[in-house]
């Protein structure tokens, strides 16, 4: 194991040292030209470069809301209408980032690199101006609803052609598969370093000692030190970007798309989603997760912000960020072992586990608690992602198999799942940040009124439950499909996947 190890670390060091030298490309062509075959730098290279956007996510999924409320002190309708707008806005780019990548042409570096690339600059620029504080304070609201919008415009445009360059990496589907996998183990592991690096630079700006110098109530005035704490945070994860995209161009090449065109042209978009929605258990899968989803993600927002006000964690919001993200990818393989050995729907049940604890948590917010808490939690986020991806194929070939003489609508079946389910968060994550509008919520106060701090514990423990017990109870009655007993459903589950993002 340790020589394994040891291996790993030599090629990663070989594999950053050469790009440097801008010799990758020459490097890698050798041995990729054999018979599909894709090396193992490639491989590393084409992982690193789903390593930004998760990174970002992590970091604005958990600390976004309090900078917002506590930092640059806008008030809880304008941070609501902030992650409402940016949450549509990123779903309302996936069929368009899809219609446009579809119809581009092929350059010289291919014909989705380029869309990776061009993205870079903006995107890099976006996440920084997210985070920037602005001179004024009468307009802050609409200045961040604006680049938070335009991130994650951005960042779907980024990640539907990185996640489409899988197809266009080899022919060999063991070695797409095998890509896909390394780009899965990078993704997580840019989920622990957005949440790692983007706390621990900012945990001075939130501790206690910001409000011992004060004795007056309501807000406190923005400290300089908390400015430059989240500039500098910012500036960290943006540089992500570059870096890792230039990895990327450089150890990765794509080739041509030589796959047979359709005998004739699919349906539109609506008609596509009109067949897809008419089919019964891909129907109760999207609202079984519209509901599941959701909860994790008001989780995810409203956990720091109920550290901070709502019980005395302020000391250990970055443990247990951390110890969530580090449950979910350890217990990772346990539930791809859960999933084959007792069934899909069984593991769902998976999920309800995290329920008792966010009722505790609510209930009784000390420290070992909220440790407990945080490591179920990530055991629920781990089953929360993994099923929906894994169910997906299932529910697509049972469509497949009922109208065998329609259209393959498997693009669709993905794209309008991640809408929905984008379009869920937004409207979760809008109207629970709204309602702390509605109790009182006075940002950038060090006291808030116990309304407020009863709200919190409401979203934290009461609205969770709910809905993964919904979610849970669709799923359950919704039917099983039928499984070809060919591997072939097995064999395209990892091409279909989507980014499985913690975010």
């Amino acid at each position: 194991m340790l020589r394994e190890v040891r291996r790993v670390w030599g090629t990663l060091c070989v594999c950053v040292c050469v790009c440097a030298g801008g010799r990758l490309s020459s490097y890698v062509s050798p041995q990729d030209s054999r018979a599909g075959h894709l090396s193992f730098c490639t491989k590393v290279c084409y992982g690193i470069g789903g390593i930004p956007n998760q990174v970002a996510s992590s970091a604005t999924a958990f600390y976004l809301q309090l900078f917002l409320l506590d930092v640059a002190q806008i008030p809880a309708a304008q941070a609501s209408l902030v992650l409402f707008g940016g949450k549509v806005s990123g779903a309302a780019a996936d069929p368009v980032a899809g219609f446009f990548i579809n119809r581009s042409r092929r350059t010289g570096s291919g014909r989705l690199m380029p869309w990776v690339l061009g993205c870079i600059p903006f995107i890099t620029a976006a996440y920084f101006l997210l985070w920037f504080l602005p001179p004024f304070t009468s307009l802050r609201g609409l200045w961040y609803t604006t680049f938070y919008s335009l991130f994650q415009a951005l960042a779907t445009f980024l990640q539907v052609p990185y996640t489409a360059l899988t197809m266009l990496l080899t022919p060999s589907p063991k070695e797409r598969d095998s890509a896909t996998a390394y780009r899965m183990t990078m993704e997580m592991a840019g989920t622990l370093m957005g949440a790692a690096i983007h706390g621990l630079i900012v945990s001075g700006a939130h501790g206690p000692q910001r409000c011992q110098d004060t004795s007056l109530p309501g807000p406190v005035a923005v400290s300089p030190d908390a400015t430059r704490l989240y500039a500098t945070a910012a500036a960290a994860v943006a540089v992500t970007y570059p870096v890792c995209s230039c990895l990327l161009c450089l150890g990765v090449k794509e080739r041509p798309d030589s796959s047979v065109p359709a005998s004739g042209p699919g349906p539109s978009f609506l008609a596509g989603l009109a067949l897809t929605v008419r089919h019964l258990p891909y129907l109760k899968l999207v609202i079984s997760f519209l509901f599941i989803s959701a909860a994790i993600q008001v989780e995810q927002s409203y956990l720091v912000l109920f550290c901070t006000h709502a019980s005395r964690l302020h000391d250990h919001v970055q443990g247990v960020v951390l110890t969530i993200l580090v449950s979910a990818v350890l217990s990772t393989p346990l539930w791809e072992w859960v999933l084959q050995r007792f069934g899909k729907k069984t593991s769902a049940f998976g999920i309800c586990v995290v329920v008792p604890f966010a009722i505790l948590l609510a209930a009784v917010p000390t420290a070992p608690v909220a440790y407990v808490v945080a490591f179920v939690s990530g055991m629920s986020i781990s089953v929360s992602l993994l099923l929906p991806w894994s169910m997906l194929p299932d529910v697509v070939d049972d469509f497949q198999q009922q109208h065998q003489h329609g259209p393959g609508l498997e693009t669709i079946f993905y794209s309008s799942y991640v809408f929905f389910t984008k379009l869920s968060g937004a409207g979760a994550l809008g109207i629970s940040t709204l309602s702390l509008e509605f109790a009182g919520y006075e940002a950038g106060a060090c006291e808030q009124t116990e309304q407020v701090v009863v709200a919190l514990k409401v979203l934290i423990g009461a609205v969770p439950t709910c809905m993964i017990l919904a979610g849970v109870c669709v799923l359950m009655v919704s039917p099983t499909p039928k499984v070809p007993r060919q591997d072939f459903s097995r064999q395209l589950s990892l091409q279909r996947r989507t980014s499985c993002t913690l975010a």
